[in-house]
């Protein structure tokens, strides 16, 4: 058994080791269209069954994203228009579902990782669109939150799209974006920031949490880990943003900022 759990660990960080290493968005995306028929096989964690990767590396951004976005949204679940960016084979709409999220829409710029999704059934509409490439196929004002998980690094969606995000919702409503803190992905972290603080500069969005999460992943190797992260036995760090859309009519009726949930 132990022979066994070793060998899906080697595997799983040589693939993702490999994903995170893909810095052409193109490559990015044709890696994903020859993993999308293995991707979503599934092994049981607690009462859950997870793609065997995502639990072997222990990825806790879909579900702890999902945790801040549900504390914070001003609306019931039910009534919650979401959409979930790069949403793959439906990690995020798991969690939002497990949490009484119905109305879903996905967009991913993979068309074999849509089928997987499609197959799922956890979304209401599911679109093809590479952002950054082309503008989000929904109006201005759409949605009551736009999640993005797991998409911000080099090589996937680049930074240059995240007002694309921010129009897409509506006025009072929610944008969480996540991203990778370890060494090799800080760059981006920076170029990031410098976009996520411009667009608060200018009242467009208003920041409730940023949150640094310690155990985000097990690193796939030693070169992803390094001084200031956290590598306690092997984790990697990451963060997560939860932003307001300013309605620039009622900006200063925004209510206090939420707390993000207790880490794991």
């Amino acid at each position: 058994m132990a022979q066994a759990e070793a060998g899906n660990l080697a595997e799983a960080r040589a693939r993702v080791g490999a994903l995170h290493g893909i810095t052409d968005l193109d490559h990015k995306l044709h890696f994903y269209e020859r993993w999308a028929p293995d991707y979503d096989q599934r092994v049981p964690v607690g009462s859950a069954l997870c793609p065997q990767d995502v639990a072997t590396l222990q990825y806790h951004a879909p579900c702890l994203a999902v945790d801040c976005l549900a504390q914070a949204l001003p609306v019931p679940p039910h009534a919650a228009l979401i959409l979930d960016v790069a949403c793959g084979t439906g990690l995020v709409a798991a969690e939002l579902q497990a949490r009484g999220f119905l109305q879903l829409h996905g967009v991913d710029g993979s068309p074999k990782m849509l089928e997987q999704a499609q197959a799922r059934g956890l979304y209401q509409h599911l679109s093809l669109c590479t952002l950054g490439q082309e503008p989000l196929p929904s109006s201005e004002g759409t949605f009551d939150a736009v999640l993005i998980v797991g998409a911000l690094s080099d090589g996937q969606v680049p930074c240059s799209a995240i007002p694309e995000l921010l129009r897409v919702t509506k006025p009072g409503g929610l944008v969480c974006l996540t991203t990778r803190t370890n060494p090799s992905n800080l760059r981006y972290k920076e170029a990031l920031e410098t976009v996520l603080d411009r667009l608060e500069q200018a009242g467009a969005w208003k920041r409730l949490v940023a949150w640094p999460v310690d155990r985000w992943e097990l690193a796939t190797s030693e070169l992803e880990m390094g001084p200031g992260t956290s590598d306690r036995d092997g984790f990697i760090s990451g963060i997560i943003y939860l932003y307001r859309k300013q309605d620039m009519a009622q900006e200063e009726g925004v209510g206090p900022s939420p707390q993000p949930p207790a880490d794991l």
